[in-house]
């Protein structure tokens, strides 16, 4: 008789622990959370990871330590009014549980600074999308953007994330994208910054503010389209740190 198979649970995994020679750069990835209709687009939060690995540089992810503003059953696309849920607890996700809460994360810490998009970025680290032109970017991180700015670390939004930039740097006038969408250019533009039209696969620089922009799935119809742009969002961020 053949012997029978004896299955045995896997242990626990930890997360994985990387040694990281001094000269690499370090990349804060703030993510909001797990999925495109609550928090961060996952496609678009592992191509940011996989080319700033690909590009020999530390990716440092990190998310504020609060409640999403919603949850939504990303099956269904349905909101789960009475479900909550914490962006840095459903960030852990993506990160593979190595995270941080951002405000253990000293911004002078980093070299540079990168924000997927997905609803979480528009929602939870902003509120532009339920506030429109007279949204407000989470004070914390806010305050921890501000930071990175100010020690003149380069930042780089995707999708829909260019917002926070529209807020942050409006007034002085910050060159942006989130792609060719008339109406959404229009609201970010009435804070001061200057949207401009891009393609899919490209991106927009502002190297006088060192801020660089893609669209991602504000366009993308394939995977293959957001990781073009955002490869190249994440080369210009680190040619600039």
């Amino acid at each position: 008789r053949p012997r029978a198979l004896r299955l045995r649970a896997p242990p626990l995994a930890r997360p994985a622990q990387h040694r990281y020679s001094a000269g690499m750069k370090k990349v804060a990835v703030i993510l909001s959370g797990c999925g495109v209709f609550d928090g961060s687009e996952i496609h678009e939060s592992v191509l940011a990871l996989l080319a700033i690995d690909r590009a020999q540089a530390q990716a440092i992810c990190a998310a504020p330590d609060i409640p999403q503003h919603h949850v939504t059953n990303h099956l269904s696309r349905q909101p789960e009014a009475q479900a909550r849920r914490n962006a840095l607890v459903e960030s852990a996700r993506i990160a593979r549980g190595n995270i941080v809460a951002l405000s253990s994360l000293p911004a002078s810490q980093v070299d540079a600074v990168i924000v997927p998009g997905g609803l979480g970025a528009a929602t939870t680290l902003c509120s532009f999308a339920t506030d429109g032109e007279r949204f407000r970017i989470d004070p914390q991180v806010d305050s921890w953007l501000r930071a990175a700015h100010q020690a003149g670390k380069p930042m780089g939004f995707i999708c829909i994330a260019p917002a926070i930039a529209a807020r942050l740097l409006g007034p002085a006038g910050v060159e942006f994208t989130i792609g060719s969408d008339a109406g959404t250019a229009r609201a970010l533009e009435s804070g001061g910054g200057r949207h401009i039209q891009c393609a899919v696969h490209n991106v927009v620089v502002d190297r006088r503010l060192k801020v660089v922009t893609t669209p991602a799935y504000m366009l993308a119809q394939r995977i293959t389209e957001a990781e073009a742009g955002i490869s190249k969002l994440v080369q210009a961020v680190l040619e600039m740190a």
